[in-house]
Protein backbone atom coordinates (compact mmCIF):
# COMPACT_ATOMS: atom_id res chain seq x y z
CA UNK A 1 0.00 0.00 0.00
CA UNK A 2 1.43 3.46 -0.88
CA UNK A 3 1.90 5.69 2.17
CA UNK A 4 -0.32 8.73 2.24
CA UNK A 5 1.48 12.06 2.56
CA UNK A 6 0.90 14.16 5.70
CA UNK A 7 0.94 17.97 5.43
CA UNK A 8 4.49 19.17 6.28
CA UNK A 9 3.27 21.84 8.74
CA UNK A 10 2.10 19.21 11.21
CA UNK A 11 5.14 18.78 13.43
CA UNK A 12 3.26 17.70 16.57
CA UNK A 13 1.56 14.32 16.84
CA UNK A 14 -1.55 15.66 18.56
CA UNK A 15 -1.98 18.22 15.79
CA UNK A 16 -1.22 15.67 13.06
CA UNK A 17 -4.06 13.34 14.04
CA UNK A 18 -6.58 16.00 13.02
CA UNK A 19 -5.83 15.35 9.34
CA UNK A 20 -7.18 11.78 9.29
CA UNK A 21 -9.82 12.61 11.91
CA UNK A 22 -11.32 15.30 9.67
CA UNK A 23 -10.98 13.24 6.46
CA UNK A 24 -14.40 12.34 5.02
CA UNK A 25 -13.39 9.53 2.68
CA UNK A 26 -13.32 6.32 4.75
CA UNK A 27 -10.52 4.53 2.90
CA UNK A 28 -8.45 7.72 2.77
CA UNK A 29 -9.01 8.20 6.52
CA UNK A 30 -7.59 4.73 7.18
CA UNK A 31 -4.63 5.31 4.86
CA UNK A 32 -3.82 8.69 6.43
CA UNK A 33 -3.98 7.12 9.88
CA UNK A 34 -1.52 4.42 8.86
CA UNK A 35 0.76 7.17 7.51
CA UNK A 36 0.92 9.12 10.78
CA UNK A 37 4.63 9.57 11.59
CA UNK A 38 5.05 8.22 15.11
CA UNK A 39 8.40 9.93 15.58
CA UNK A 40 6.75 13.36 15.83
CA UNK A 41 7.09 15.41 19.01
CA UNK A 42 4.11 15.23 21.39
CA UNK A 43 2.92 18.45 23.02
CA UNK A 44 1.19 16.96 26.06
CA UNK A 45 0.08 20.24 27.66
CA UNK A 46 -1.59 22.44 25.02
CA UNK A 47 -5.38 22.55 25.10
CA UNK A 48 -6.30 22.51 21.42
CA UNK A 49 -9.17 24.44 19.90
CA UNK A 50 -11.93 22.34 18.34
CA UNK A 51 -11.57 22.78 14.55
CA UNK A 52 -15.18 21.69 13.95
CA UNK A 53 -16.31 18.96 11.60
CA UNK A 54 -15.20 16.12 13.90
CA UNK A 55 -15.27 13.40 12.83
CA UNK A 56 -15.07 13.60 9.07
CA UNK A 57 -17.66 11.22 7.67
CA UNK A 58 -18.51 10.04 4.16
CA UNK A 59 -21.97 10.77 2.75
CA UNK A 60 -22.71 7.06 2.99
CA UNK A 61 -23.55 4.95 4.91
CA UNK A 62 -26.76 6.56 6.02
CA UNK A 63 -26.95 6.54 9.81
CA UNK A 64 -30.01 5.04 11.46
CA UNK A 65 -31.07 3.94 14.93
CA UNK A 66 -29.63 0.66 16.15
CA UNK A 67 -33.10 -0.88 16.53
CA UNK A 68 -34.08 -0.09 12.92
CA UNK A 69 -31.23 -2.15 11.42
CA UNK A 70 -32.30 -5.67 10.56
CA UNK A 71 -30.05 -8.67 9.94
CA UNK A 72 -30.45 -10.94 6.93
CA UNK A 73 -29.74 -14.68 6.62
CA UNK A 74 -26.01 -15.42 6.57
CA UNK A 75 -26.49 -18.13 3.96
CA UNK A 76 -26.78 -15.30 1.41
CA UNK A 77 -23.93 -13.06 0.22
CA UNK A 78 -25.96 -9.98 1.14
CA UNK A 79 -26.54 -11.26 4.67
CA UNK A 80 -22.81 -11.87 5.22
CA UNK A 81 -21.95 -8.52 3.65
CA UNK A 82 -24.43 -6.76 5.92
CA UNK A 83 -22.79 -8.25 9.01
CA UNK A 84 -19.28 -7.43 7.79
CA UNK A 85 -20.39 -3.91 6.88
CA UNK A 86 -21.54 -3.41 10.48
CA UNK A 87 -18.11 -4.51 11.71
CA UNK A 88 -16.37 -2.21 9.21
CA UNK A 89 -18.46 0.68 10.53
CA UNK A 90 -17.41 -0.12 14.10
CA UNK A 91 -13.76 -0.17 13.02
CA UNK A 92 -14.09 3.16 11.23
CA UNK A 93 -15.61 4.67 14.36
CA UNK A 94 -12.79 3.14 16.38
CA UNK A 95 -10.24 4.99 14.21
CA UNK A 96 -12.02 8.26 14.97
CA UNK A 97 -12.31 7.44 18.67
CA UNK A 98 -8.60 6.74 19.03
CA UNK A 99 -7.60 9.84 17.08
CA UNK A 100 -10.08 12.03 18.93
CA UNK A 101 -8.71 11.14 22.36
CA UNK A 102 -5.22 12.18 21.21
CA UNK A 103 -6.01 15.76 20.23
CA UNK A 104 -8.87 16.41 22.66
CA UNK A 105 -7.38 15.62 26.06
CA UNK A 106 -4.24 17.35 27.29
CA UNK A 107 -2.11 16.72 30.36
CA UNK A 108 -1.54 12.99 29.99
CA UNK A 109 1.88 11.30 29.77
CA UNK A 110 3.47 11.11 26.32
CA UNK A 111 3.02 7.31 26.33
CA UNK A 112 -0.75 7.80 26.47
CA UNK A 113 -0.83 9.65 23.14
CA UNK A 114 1.53 7.21 21.47
CA UNK A 115 -0.59 4.30 22.70
CA UNK A 116 -3.72 5.72 21.08
CA UNK A 117 -1.99 6.53 17.79
CA UNK A 118 -0.79 2.91 17.68
CA UNK A 119 -4.35 1.77 18.40
CA UNK A 120 -5.74 4.04 15.67
CA UNK A 121 -3.35 2.44 13.18
CA UNK A 122 -4.48 -1.04 14.14
CA UNK A 123 -8.13 0.02 13.78
CA UNK A 124 -7.28 1.39 10.34
CA UNK A 125 -5.74 -1.95 9.41
CA UNK A 126 -8.91 -3.72 10.57
CA UNK A 127 -11.15 -1.41 8.56
CA UNK A 128 -9.17 -1.91 5.36
CA UNK A 129 -9.11 -5.69 5.79
CA UNK A 130 -12.90 -5.81 6.02
CA UNK A 131 -13.49 -3.15 3.37
CA UNK A 132 -11.35 -5.04 0.85
CA UNK A 133 -13.12 -8.27 1.72
CA UNK A 134 -16.45 -6.55 1.09
CA UNK A 135 -15.20 -5.31 -2.29
CA UNK A 136 -14.19 -8.88 -3.14
CA UNK A 137 -17.77 -9.93 -2.38
CA UNK A 138 -19.19 -7.27 -4.71
CA UNK A 139 -20.07 -4.74 -2.01
CA UNK A 140 -18.27 -1.84 -0.31
CA UNK A 141 -18.37 0.27 2.81
CA UNK A 142 -21.36 2.61 2.56
CA UNK A 143 -23.54 0.04 0.76
CA UNK A 144 -25.79 -0.49 3.84
CA UNK A 145 -27.10 1.80 6.60
CA UNK A 146 -25.23 1.84 9.92
CA UNK A 147 -25.77 3.07 13.47
CA UNK A 148 -23.84 5.65 15.47
CA UNK A 149 -23.84 4.20 19.01
CA UNK A 150 -20.06 4.31 19.47
CA UNK A 151 -19.71 7.94 18.46
CA UNK A 152 -22.79 8.90 20.49
CA UNK A 153 -20.89 7.76 23.59
CA UNK A 154 -17.85 9.74 22.45
CA UNK A 155 -19.99 12.87 22.31
CA UNK A 156 -21.44 12.26 25.76
CA UNK A 157 -17.97 11.79 27.30
CA UNK A 158 -16.02 14.50 25.47
CA UNK A 159 -15.79 16.67 28.58
CA UNK A 160 -13.97 14.17 30.81
CA UNK A 161 -11.11 11.86 29.92
CA UNK A 162 -12.00 9.52 32.80
CA UNK A 163 -15.48 8.96 31.38
CA UNK A 164 -14.17 8.64 27.82
CA UNK A 165 -11.62 5.93 28.51
CA UNK A 166 -13.80 4.32 31.15
CA UNK A 167 -16.82 3.93 28.90
CA UNK A 168 -15.48 3.63 25.35
CA UNK A 169 -12.62 1.07 25.44
CA UNK A 170 -13.65 -0.55 28.75
CA UNK A 171 -17.37 -0.82 27.91
CA UNK A 172 -18.28 -0.28 24.27
CA UNK A 173 -15.15 -1.84 22.78
CA UNK A 174 -15.02 -4.60 25.39
CA UNK A 175 -18.41 -5.69 24.06
CA UNK A 176 -16.56 -6.61 20.89
CA UNK A 177 -14.41 -9.07 22.85
CA UNK A 178 -17.59 -10.78 24.01
CA UNK A 179 -19.26 -10.82 20.59
CA UNK A 180 -16.27 -11.83 18.46
CA UNK A 181 -16.30 -15.64 18.96
CA UNK A 182 -20.00 -15.94 18.12
CA UNK A 183 -19.74 -13.71 15.06
CA UNK A 184 -16.70 -15.60 13.81
CA UNK A 185 -18.48 -18.95 14.21
CA UNK A 186 -21.50 -17.69 12.26
CA UNK A 187 -19.37 -16.49 9.37
CA UNK A 188 -17.31 -19.69 9.25
CA UNK A 189 -20.48 -21.79 9.38
CA UNK A 190 -21.73 -19.80 6.40
CA UNK A 191 -18.52 -20.69 4.53
CA UNK A 192 -16.64 -17.38 4.86
CA UNK A 193 -13.31 -18.63 6.18
CA UNK A 194 -11.47 -15.47 5.12
CA UNK A 195 -13.77 -13.34 7.29
CA UNK A 196 -13.10 -15.70 10.18
CA UNK A 197 -9.35 -15.13 9.81
CA UNK A 198 -9.88 -11.36 9.77
CA UNK A 199 -11.88 -11.58 13.00
CA UNK A 200 -9.04 -13.51 14.62
CA UNK A 201 -6.69 -10.62 13.80
CA UNK A 202 -9.17 -8.09 15.12
CA UNK A 203 -9.77 -9.96 18.39
CA UNK A 204 -6.05 -10.27 19.12
CA UNK A 205 -5.50 -6.55 18.57
CA UNK A 206 -8.67 -5.50 20.41
CA UNK A 207 -7.54 -7.27 23.56
CA UNK A 208 -4.58 -4.88 23.56
CA UNK A 209 -6.85 -1.89 22.94
CA UNK A 210 -9.11 -2.72 25.87
CA UNK A 211 -6.01 -3.36 27.99
CA UNK A 212 -4.80 0.15 27.18
CA UNK A 213 -8.17 1.50 28.22
CA UNK A 214 -7.94 -0.36 31.52
CA UNK A 215 -4.38 0.81 32.13
CA UNK A 216 -5.06 4.50 31.49
CA UNK A 217 -8.42 4.44 33.27
CA UNK A 218 -6.68 3.22 36.41
CA UNK A 219 -3.96 5.83 35.91
CA UNK A 220 -6.52 8.65 35.95
CA UNK A 221 -8.38 7.10 38.88
CA UNK A 222 -5.12 7.04 40.83
CA UNK A 223 -4.44 10.69 39.93
CA UNK A 224 -7.89 11.66 41.25
CA UNK A 225 -7.73 9.35 44.28
CA UNK A 226 -10.78 7.40 43.08
CA UNK A 227 -11.68 3.74 43.50
CA UNK A 228 -11.73 2.31 39.94
CA UNK A 229 -14.61 -0.13 40.40
CA UNK A 230 -16.91 2.14 42.39
CA UNK A 231 -16.19 5.01 40.00
CA UNK A 232 -16.88 2.83 36.99
CA UNK A 233 -20.32 1.92 38.31
CA UNK A 234 -21.06 5.61 38.84
CA UNK A 235 -19.96 6.42 35.29
CA UNK A 236 -22.22 3.72 33.86
CA UNK A 237 -25.21 5.38 35.53
CA UNK A 238 -24.17 8.98 34.93
CA UNK A 239 -23.60 8.52 31.19
CA UNK A 240 -26.36 5.96 30.58
CA UNK A 241 -23.95 3.41 29.18
CA UNK A 242 -25.48 0.22 27.77
CA UNK A 243 -25.76 -2.65 30.21
CA UNK A 244 -23.73 -5.62 29.04
CA UNK A 245 -25.29 -9.03 28.54
CA UNK A 246 -23.84 -12.52 28.61
CA UNK A 247 -22.18 -14.53 27.25
CA UNK A 248 -18.92 -12.82 28.24
CA UNK A 249 -15.54 -13.66 26.79
CA UNK A 250 -13.91 -13.97 30.21
CA UNK A 251 -10.60 -15.22 28.86
CA UNK A 252 -10.22 -12.21 26.55
CA UNK A 253 -11.35 -9.84 29.30
CA UNK A 254 -8.73 -11.24 31.68
CA UNK A 255 -6.06 -10.80 29.01
CA UNK A 256 -7.30 -7.23 28.59
CA UNK A 257 -6.71 -6.48 32.26
CA UNK A 258 -10.10 -6.88 33.93
CA UNK A 259 -9.49 -8.23 37.44
CA UNK A 260 -11.44 -10.93 39.27
CA UNK A 261 -13.55 -8.48 41.26
CA UNK A 262 -14.73 -6.79 38.06
CA UNK A 263 -15.42 -10.10 36.34
CA UNK A 264 -17.33 -11.48 39.32
CA UNK A 265 -19.48 -8.35 39.45
CA UNK A 266 -20.02 -8.55 35.70
CA UNK A 267 -21.19 -12.15 35.95
CA UNK A 268 -23.58 -11.31 38.78
CA UNK A 269 -25.01 -8.00 37.59
CA UNK A 270 -23.65 -6.85 34.27
CA UNK A 271 -21.64 -3.63 34.25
Amino acid sequence: MPRAEMPPSESDLRQAVLTPLLEKNAVRKAELTLALPEELHVDTHTVMADPGGIPGRPAKPLLASHTSLKAKPLNTPEGRALLLHAIAHIELNAIDLALDVVWRFSGMPEAFYRDWVRIAKEEAKHFLLIQRHLVGMGFDYGHFPAHNSLWDMAERTKGDILARIGLVPRTMEARGLDASPGVKNKLISAGDLAAGRILDIILEDEIGHVAAGNRWYRHVCKQRNLDPIATYRELITQYDAPKLKSPYNLEARRLAGFDDEELNYLAANGL
